[in-house]
């Protein structure tokens, strides 16, 4: 272990054969790359065998040469090493790391107990809206079989409607295949229904002995009678389960975090010379991949913290083509116009998500407005240099600058609502138009069709007879959509 020091030579000796997680830190103590490993002592000593350096690229050799301090954290299996490397890296955003420095976030189960029949969702957000949350879980896909088989066992719905009814019963098929207890068509009664959601919960929080046990009776019985094929369903079936409902530690509130808000803005507030800190700022993203659906998304931070019920999206009405600089025109144009008609005062800084061209668009909005007092920003993405107004140099700080985190925490939320705005309207778009190929089937009689059966996917699987009961539709045009969808 050449070129290492004697205290971090002693750290990799005594370091346990325990799964867990651990940071590289350069000689300025900023953490360069978090990752995780089933075996700390093995997988970290591997970074200083001499051999490494000679078949490492060049990405590693340079996180090799940075590599000045070690710190774990030991954790109790390799689910919870999963969830405790993803939370680092996104707290931390080091250089070193590509995966989950985007916004995804691990997967939760939710259930809303003042329902009158609860279901089980899945979500990647907690929101202060008391429902239960189990979760987050490291595997995704182990979630989902557990989920499915917790539904089958319990009888427990799965269709979307907060009060299913007769109509959601007859698009249905659960019930004949025994995998719900159908409450829609009263089958089952509310304190009925809500015994089972209970036992789910119960299983969800670990209680799953008698469901193991009762999987490896049928994989044992599938194996005597040769049936392999189903005893390896059963199997990974089993494993699926015990990874998902072990429990797991709460350990993040411990952990130390390097996201002040405060000295944040601070710094922010320094930098760009504010007569005041920003305690809210506004950030407007435009998401124009195409020329349909242009939109725009702007986020509110209150204190460095997001605030999510002040975010607006917006779609672009009077810009064609792809104009960023005209859209942001647009968007801030409208944006000024509500403040003044509500009397809110504006943000004590406003951000765009570009360069010069977006900044100076902002800038004659404001100024349009009266409010040319306003500071404004842009971030540009590249070099994630800060633009002002009249000023034809950028500012460029390094990247672990305060100011420069807080920025691009609040960049990467607008960014991430204006593209999930945009692929909701192109998901829509795509959805519809399928029932526009359709010879006979109007406008009319599309809203209608969706407004019976709720998707495309589910006209496209009904029958004839159900197509022709919805109004203005009759037995012909039914007949015609069948065989569209049969093609």
């Amino acid at each position: 272990m050449e070129n290492v020091s004697a205290d971090l030579t002693k750290q990799l000796r005594d370091l346990p054969h325990r799964p867990g997680v651990y940071l590289f830190r350069d000689r300025f103590h900023r953490v360069i790359y978090v990752g995780k490993a089933r075996d700390l002592h093995r997988r970290v000593n591997q970074y200083f065998h001499p051999s490494r350096r000679f078949v490492a690229d060049l990405k590693t050799r340079a996180l090799l040469q940075s590599i000045a301090e070690l710190e774990t954290h030991v954790v109790r299996s390799e689910p919870e090493s999963i969830l405790l490397e993803g939370r680092l890296i996104k707290e931390y955003r080091p250089r070193y790391n590509v995966s989950f420095r985007d916004d995804k976030r691990f997967l939760m189960v939710r259930v809303d107990l003042d329902e009158p029949f609860p279901k089980f969702q899945l979500t990647r957000a907690k929101k202060d809206d008391k429902a239960r949350y189990f979760g987050p879980f490291a595997h995704a896909g182990a979630l989902r079989q557990t989920l499915s088989l917790m539904r089958k066992k319990f009888g427990l719905r799965s269709c979307r409607p907060e009060i299913p009814g007769e109509r959601d019963y007859r698009h249905c098929l659960d019930h004949v295949i025994q995998n719900c207890s159908a409450p829609c068509i009263g089958k089952i009664s509310r304190a009925g229904y809500a015994e089972r959601v209970k036992q789910a919960c119960e299983f969800l929080e670990g209680h799953t002995l008698e469901m193991r046990e009762s999987l490896k009776e049928q994989m044992k019985k599938a194996a005597d009678r040769r049936d392999f094929e189903k005893a390896a369903s059963l199997r990974n079936l089993l494993d699926d389960l015990k990874k998902t409902t072990r429990p797991a530690r709460k350990f993040f509130r411990s952990l130390p975090s390097t996201v002040v808000p405060e000295r944040e803005l601070e710094a922010l507030r320094d930098v760009l010379r504010l007569p005041v800190v920003p305690a809210r700022i506004e950030c407007f993203d435009i998401s124009n991949i195409s020329d349909t659906h242009s939109v725009a998304s702007m986020v509110v931070f209150r204190n460095g913290r997001p605030s999510k019920p002040a975010y607006r999206r917006y779609r672009i009405q009077g810009v064609e083509g792809q104009d960023d600089v005209g859209c942001m025109a647009e968007v801030i144009r409208r944006r000024c116009r509500r403040l003044k008609a509500e009397g809110v005062q504006p943000p004590d800084l406003l951000v765009v998500d570009g360069g010069k061209g977006q900044l100076g668009a902002a800038v004659r909005e404001l100024k349009e407005a009266g409010w040319e007092a306003v500071p404004a920003i842009g971030l540009a993405k590249q070099n994630e240099e800060i633009f002002r107004p009249g000023r034809p140099d950028p500012i460029s700080l390094p990247l672990e600058h305060p100011a420069v985190r807080l920025l691009q925490r609040v960049r990467d939320e607008a960014h991430r609502v204006a593209n999930g705005y945009h692929q909701l309207l192109m998901k829509r778009r795509m959805e519809e138009s399928e029932l526009d190929e359709v010879p006979g089937v109007s406008a009319v009689r599309k809203r209608a069709l969706l407004r019976e059966f709720g998707s495309v996917e589910k006209v496209a699987q009904a029958t004839v007879e159900a197509l022709a009961k919805v109004e203005g539709v009759g037995k012909k045009i039914a007949e015609e959509i069948a065989a569209y969808f049969r093609r």
